[in-house]
């Protein structure tokens, strides 16, 4: 069976990799690599899926994964155009013994752990700055440039954790997530039922739910409530529509299920997320 195991292109004049990809190049499917990665969305917004988190992706955002930590950017719409800058380096990029140096101690424990962050604050400005100039820079300012962007990020503590520790079951990824993914996304504002996901994947219900939550570390109706609640911030903020609107427009039909649901995942009211919102961009 045909695995997602992305093939990062290095050339041959470069120890790693860093470009810009932009629609479609940027659209990719549920995958991962053995490279780290250090994003930058620099045009479009969407829905992150990184290992077993789901949220809203918008231009300026940065993020750093872990290698083989599965992930996806999936635009809302097709019409969307999507551009990012991303950095894809090896954990051995300058020698197996080169990150134990005890000047760098911080940048190896930061490469030890098996999770992903989006950067924030001062942080994500000094690192957004850097990976642009990285981009086309050449020589030693290119790797001094991707070894200041690691020594900011693993002494500041300006950053969200978005996933921790998280194993894929095997060195493998099933393409029959890909396809679960997908439909999902085409149909997370409509009722689904198990047995529709699980025809799409073709296997039995028993056999789906045992699937999705080995490869994705949750039950398939808890990662569509997060694909329905991403869906519910993103007109939070972005829309004058009304709470009650929002609700029923990210697939809800109860006013009580969805505002329990957004307090389990996101720990405040519908109203306080989208005040909290406007308050930090005042």
């Amino acid at each position: 069976m045909k695995t997602l195991i992305q093939k990062i292109h290095i050339e041959e004049q470069h120890s790693f990799a860093c470009r810009k990809y932009r629609t479609p190049n940027f659209e990719t499917s549920w995958h991962k690599h053995e490279e780290y990665e250090l994003i930058l969305i620099t045009e479009g917004h969407g829905t992150a899926l990184i290992g077993d988190y789901v949220g809203e992706y918008k231009t300026g955002d940065i993020y750093f994964i872990a290698g083989n930590l599965p992930h996806s950017f999936r635009k809302r719409h097709h019409k969307i155009t999507g551009d990012a800058i991303a950095a894809h380096f090896k954990k051995d990029v300058f020698g197996e013994t080169f990150f134990l140096a005890p000047e760098i101690k911080n940048i190896f424990t930061l490469l030890n752990k098996n999770d992903a962050i989006q950067l924030l604050n001062k942080l994500k400005k000094e690192v957004t700055a850097l990976l642009i100039e990285m981009e086309n820079a050449k020589g030693f300012n290119r790797i001094n440039l991707l070894l200041q962007s690691l020594q900011k990020m693993s002494t500041s503590s300006s950053f969200a954790r978005v996933t921790e520790d998280f194993s894929s079951p095997d060195n493998n990824i099933n393409p029959a997530i890909d396809k679960i993914i997908d439909y999902s996304f085409k149909h997370y504002l409509e009722p689904v039922t198990l047995q529709q996901v699980a025809q799409i994947a073709d296997m039995s219900i028993p056999t789906f739910c045992r699937f999705f939550k080995k490869n994705i570390k949750k039950t398939y109706f808890n990662f569509l409530q997060d694909l329905r609640i991403s869906h519910a911030c993103k007109l939070l903020t972005t829309t004058d529509k009304t709470v009650m609107d929002c609700c029923y427009e990210s697939g809800y039909n109860s006013w009580a299920h969805f505002t329990k649901q957004f307090k389990q995942i996101k720990k405040i009211t519908p109203s306080m997320y989208r005040k909290e919102f406007v308050e930090k961009g005042k």
